[in-house]
């Protein structure tokens, strides 16, 4: 993906390129830090049907990206015909790679890739943000997928606005453009501000219409919350913390709540309104290090819970996701954050929670071109899930990205389909 987090290619706090393990062992709850509010209520009532499905298939899935045409559409403005040609294929290419699940990409950027009620159409689709596809593309995936015996999570981005700063770029009716005090220009990206509450709710209604209409499995959501640091570059959100966060020890510890509140207000309406529909999260692989909290893993990399204000162990605590499925985007024996390190303490951290552990897999390095000896390796990924077997807590694995399904440049995937995925399985 065209994405700093998914290319884990950020320099963490320690000035080491980020690699990968974090976060805390399996503490007990989420106690309250030192001069933060309480925060949202506690633990919430499991689902019925999902987390802790004793038994069940494994998960196989693989993330179909849309934005910048990362993976589909190859490009904007492709008639509408190429467009369901080309997804069908990749849903086909997941069928005969023995996957289960695709975790497609519906609301890149504040757009939709179905007749959303409150944002535009995504400009990837034609070009034009705003211009009907003359196809319903959400609508599509979701039928034909379980057509084919997959499950469809709709992949959701809750505050990327624009892959630029000039509003007056989007479309007329954006709501951007409506409510220009939402908006945050920053490393050259427009953001919803997460210090808004009115913004939150709005960013959950938009996701929620589109469960509303299609029975998808699952709402998925990437690692980005507030966005990875820019160095020397301030987010300004100034006016909301002034406003909003006078009780809070330190604009991290608030932002880290803006954040906190909006997973928990999402699980919270899920369980209410689609009980059936499951929740998961595919953070930045790293909570914590060691260095900084002792609870961290042994690794020197960027911190989720510092550098993005996403307190990810907090959520599998708290039982606010159903599943979790970390970007553990390194190889076995990564000098800074070692594979081996970062799924076992993963493993640790979910354990007894009811909340299913998918590790994400870095398909996407895997070229025999690479500079790094592993990633040269056919048989890398294959000793990834050889290795993820020790953890019962391991419950799947997820592949970045759906053309590297479909292209598998070394051939490692086949590898993997060849060790792992003897046969079909059904969806979970």
């Amino acid at each position: 993906m065209a994405y700093i987090g998914r290319r884990g290619l950020l320099t963490g706090a320690a000035g080491v390129l980020a690699a990968t393990a974090a976060g805390p062992a399996a503490a007990t709850g989420a106690a309250a830090r030192a001069g933060e509010p309480a925060g949202p209520p506690g633990v919430l009532p499991a689902r019925a049907g999902a987390g802790g499905r004793a038994g069940a298939a494994e998960f196989r899935g693989m993330w179909i990206a849309s934005v910048q045409n990362v993976d589909w559409p190859s490009r904007s403005g492709l008639p509408a015909r190429e467009q369901r040609a080309e997804l069908i294929r990749l849903l086909d290419t997941a069928v005969a790679r023995r996957l289960n699940a695709v975790v497609l990409q519906v609301r890149p950027a504040a757009d939709a890739l179905w007749p959303s009620a409150y944002e535009p159409w995504s400009q990837w689709l034609t070009g034009v943000q705003g211009r009907d596809p003359g196809w319903d593309p959400l609508g599509t995936a979701v039928a034909e997928a379980h057509a084919r015996g997959l499950e469809l999570h709709a992949w959701f981005n809750p505050y990327r606005v624009a892959q630029h700063t000039d509003p007056s770029r989007l479309a007329v009716s954006h709501p951007a453009r409506r409510n220009p005090g939402w908006t945050v220009a920053y490393g050259g990206r427009l953001y919803y501000n997460p210090g808004l509450p009115e913004v939150r709710a709005f960013v959950q209604k938009a996701m929620l219409d589109a469960v509303s209409r299609y029975p998808v499995e699952a709402v998925h959501w990437d690692d980005y919350f507030y966005p990875y640091p820019v160095a020397g570059e301030h987010f300004d959100d100034d006016d909301a913390y002034a406003e909003y966060g006078g009780s809070f020890s330190s604009r991290a510890a608030w932002r880290r709540h803006n954040t906190d509140t909006l997973v928990e207000e999402m699980s919270r309406r899920l369980r209410a309104d689609h009980p059936t529909v499951r929740f998961g999260v595919s953070p930045f692989g790293v909570w914590r290090n060691q260095s900084t909290d002792g609870r961290g893993s042994a690794t020197r990399a960027l911190q989720a819970y510092d550098d993005l204000y996403a307190d990810t162990r907090r959520w599998v605590l708290e039982g606010w996701v159903d599943y979790i499925a970390p970007q553990a985007y390194w190889h076995i024996g990564h000098p800074q954050a070692d594979y081996a390190t970062v799924v076992p303490w993963w493993a640790k951290t979910v354990a007894g929670t009811g909340v299913d552990l998918y590790v994400g897999e870095a398909l996407y390095l895997c070229d025999a071109r690479s500079s790094t000896a592993a990633w040269r390796d056919p048989a890398e990924l294959s000793r990834h899930l050889t290795f993820a077997r020790r953890y019962a807590e391991v419950r799947g694995h997820v592949y970045f990205s759906g053309k590297h399904v479909v292209a598998d440049p070394n051939g490692a995937l086949a590898r993997v389909v060849a060790d792992h995925y003897p046969t079909a399985v059904p969806p979970t």
